[in-house]
């Protein structure tokens, strides 16, 4: 059915919208229908597009216990928050060393429930498990109880979780689409999301046996210390390559992008590859990204999710090179943006935020609103891509603010979004 949008700011001129077959068919003044939505002269936006997320991860984390900061800042609020009433599993996310230092198995079982637990790094790599929980999944290799890059064996039981809490959710910011980016995901996954992410603009990196139609992203997600060789990556692109796929490749330290952007070079880039993070890049680098014609999808979100333990444990002299964003529009690089959620907030409006108003010291690199929306409005299969607009033809997935602009990009904090359509279809209405 169609819908009009009454009364819409559309770059700043209040006009009526038509949706018609999942697109804009018509803007101006005094449309008439009887099916409409009143905007009431606030902001009418292209959805917001997430280009780096975790689904399954996300999902499940809404029933986690946070560990580490700035929920939880030391050994003695973890213990007390560990040890809530509860039964069954107890997950925890986001832990970091500066809480209670380098725990484990022994210090799970001195300190937590008699339950099984297991709590996962804020980097993503390390799960910590206690005794219960270690037997449950079967493992008797691992005494610490500190598992590396080992989410299939954590993983207890084979369900999928209920991605629906999380879809009304992303709706609720505004977004329409976003990119799948796990590393393990493969056919199973893959599956999994077709069938439950049914209205959502998805696109899904993942291992290197998904095939083209399935994912056009290999994901390449190698950590220092422990990096292949020049030879290996080289060759892992140049087979991506000829299987009609880009590499989106995770690179957070200087030198996991300098291995990074030195195979690239050796194999030959191709229009569509993707840096992920690009956390510490100084201006050799990105100039080296510039020179290739890489695509950077980076989190705003960190700087200032993470700005104390940044001081404290980047080098002084990395820190100016921390989570860049104008050093890279100056330079020409490509640039969109995505959460890294559950790692980091899901909400692309305090990462808008976080862009625009970053920590003292790390002003340089700070964007206009308008700069930092348009991180979030690249389309949803091409991060490279030229920002997405409200226009007669367009694809009919929106966001309403709950505000004009010119007050919106005052403080994007405080947007709450009224309303999103995908397709042209309503998905979220704040009213209701």
């Amino acid at each position: 059915m169609a819908m009009i949008i009454k009364n819409a700011e559309v770059n700043g001129i209040v006009k009526d919208i038509l949706l018609e077959k999942c697109l804009i068919t018509k803007i101006d003044n005094n449309i008439s229908g009887s099916n409409f939505y009143d905007a009431k002269g606030d902001a009418l936006i292209p959805g917001l597009h997430d280009h780096h997320i975790h689904l399954n991860s996300t999902a499940v984390a809404i029933n986690s216990v946070n560990c580490g900061p700035p929920d939880i800042s030391n050994e003695i609020e973890l213990i007390e928050k560990l040890n809530y009433p509860g039964h069954g599993w107890l997950r925890g996310i986001g832990y970091h060393h500066s809480v209670a230092g380098e725990i484990d198995r022994c210090w799970l079982d001195k300190n937590g429930p008699k339950r099984p637990i297991k709590i996962q790094h804020r980097s993503g790599r390390l799960w910590i498990l206690n005794s219960a929980a270690l037997k449950l999944i079967g493992n008797n290799k691992t005494p610490d109880g500190r598992l590396f890059d080992d989410d299939n064996s954590v993983r207890y039981g084979s369900e999928f979780p209920d991605l629906k809490p999380l879809m009304n959710t992303l709706y609720s910011y505004g977004i329409t689409g976003v990119t799948e980016v796990t590393p393990s995901n493969g056919v199973k996954e893959y599956l999994n999301y077709i069938d439950k992410v049914k209205l959502l603009k998805i696109d899904i990196m993942g291992r290197s046996d998904l095939t083209f139609s399935e994912s056009k992203y290999l994901k390449i997600h190698y950590h220092e210390p422990d990096l292949p060789s020049l030879e290996r990556i080289t060759q892992e692109i140049k087979s991506a390559h000829q299987h009609g796929k880009n590499i989106a490749a995770h690179c957070v330290t200087r030198s996991e992008l300098m291995l990074v952007l030195a195979a690239l070079e050796e194999a030959g880039p191709v229009e569509g590859d993707r840096i992920e993070h690009a956390a510490i890049t100084d201006d050799f680098l990105i100039n080296w990204i510039k020179k290739l014609n890489l695509i950077v999808v980076t989190q705003p979100n960190f700087m200032a999710e993470r700005v104390d333990t940044y001081i404290k444990d980047v080098d002084d002299f990395e820190q100016e090179n921390l989570w860049r964003l104008k050093s890279f529009i100056n330079s020409g690089v490509r640039l969109a943006a995505g959460s890294d959620s559950p790692f980091g907030n899901s909400n692309p409006w305090f990462a808008m935020e976080s862009a625009v108003n970053r920590p003292r010291g790390f002003e340089n690199e700070a964007l206009s609103p308008e700069e930092a929306l348009s991180l979030y409005l690249k389309p949803p299969y091409n991060a490279g891509g030229a920002s997405r607009e409200i226009k007669e033809g367009a694809t009919a997935d929106l966001c309403l603010l709950n505000m004009p602009w010119s007050d919106a990009r005052m403080n994007l904090n405080n947007i709450k979004p009224r309303a999103t359509w995908i397709g042209g279809e309503l998905v979220f209405n704040g009213v209701n």
